[in-house]
This record gives C-alpha cells, sequence and structure tokens, in this order.
C-alpha cells in the first residue's frame, strides 16, 4: 500500500465514523438540514487536508468538533461581511469545558429523555448555551472535551451547562409532566 492509500485508509477508519456526531452537532449550531450538511463535508475535507497534523492516539472527535466549529465560525464571519441581511443572534462563538473525570448524573438523565419537543428546546436555547449542552448531553463529551473544542476554561463549560439546563427545564416543565417524568405542581 502506498503512503497516500495508507493515509487515506487511516483517515477512513478514525473520521469517518464519526459522521453521524459531526451531523448532530452541526444541525444544531445552524439549525437547518442544507447548512449542517455543506459543514460536515466542509469539515470533512478540511480534516483529510490535514490528517498529517492529526495525533494518532489522540480523541479524533473532539478534533473533529474542534475543525466543525472553526468552520462554523469562520462560516458565520464571512456572511458578516457580505451584504445580506443575517440574524446576527442566530450564531455566536462559545466555549466550554469539564474535567474527564468528572460524573455528570444530571447530563445522563436528560440524555435519557430526548425527543422531539427537546431538541426544539435545545434549538431555541442562546447559543453559548446549546453549544454546551449538545456537546455534553448529546455528544457526551467531558468537561475537559468541551473545553478543548470551543476553547473555553471549565469553570465556564460547567456555568454555561448548567444554565442551559435550568432554561431547557423551564421551558420542557409541561412537556415532562406529561411524559409523566414530574408531578404536577399544587396550585397555591
Amino acid at each position: 500500500m502506498t503512503a497516500p492509500e495508507a493515509r487515506r485508509a487511516d483517515f477512513e477508519a478514525e473520521a469517518l465514523p464519526q459522521l453521524d456526531p459531526l451531523y448532530r452537532l452541526a444541525l444544531r449550531l445552524t439549525t437547518d438540514p442544507s447548512r449542517a450538511e455543506d459543514l460536515v463535508q466542509d469539515t470533512v475535507l478540511k480534516a483529510f487536508r490535514a490528517w498529517d497534523r492529526f495525533q494518532p492516539g489522540t480523541n479524533v472527535r473532539s478534533w473533529l468538533f474542534t475543525i466543525l466549529r472553526n468552520t462554523f465560525i469562520n462560516e458565520y464571519r464571512r456572511r458578516q461581511r457580505e451584504p445580506i441581511p443575517m440574524d446576527l443572534e442566530a450564531i455566536e462563538a462559545h466555549i466550554t469545558e469539564r474535567p474527564v473525570a468528572d460524573e455528570d448524573p444530571e447530563g445522563a438523565f436528560f440524555a435519557q429523555i430526548v425527543d422531539e419537543k427537546v431538541l426544539e428546546a435545545i434549538d431555541r436555547l442562546p447559543d453559548e448555551f446549546r453549544e454546551v449542552l449538545v456537546l455534553s448531553d448529546i455528544e457526551n463529551l467531558t468537561y475537559a472535551e468541551i473545553a478543548e473544542v470551543l476553547r473555553l476554561p471549565i469553570g465556564t463549560v460547567k456555568s454555561r451547562l448548567f444554565r442551559a439546563r435550568r432554561q431547557l427545564q423551564t421551558a420542557l416543565y409541561d412537556h415532562a409532566v406529561e411524559m409523566g417524568y414530574l408531578k404536577p405542581a399544587r396550585a397555591r
């Protein structure tokens, strides 16, 4: 096998199994399936071009998430310079972290109850909270991995994750009662 063939085989074995998590993150960032597909395609192309800089033995998913996020931010900045009206609140760059050894029982609980209403509520979160929540509770990254991907201090990651979960609790209270996760609060 030639060196380019070996490089391609390594890339396919390591990076391509991450396409579904990449798409889920891209969809949560863009909230548009077509843009999410384009973002994943750009990410995979950039990752392949930079594959020789990837350090084997490190977390390929975090590396790919970092490329995806940076591509998303760069595209947003490029679009800002264009004379096309945009919703500036739709895309903000935000970063988070979490220690690898930390247990996160709240995150495990949220992972068990994700359905369409929950995903819609997640999509309505402000970008900085949505990004951290998706990486933690949907993609199961640790605080440290999130911090690395988003280039934020671990404390900021924890704070944003806490606030995101509290906003979701408020937004999804009625749904949780309807699904039987909570008993209705008594009227005072």
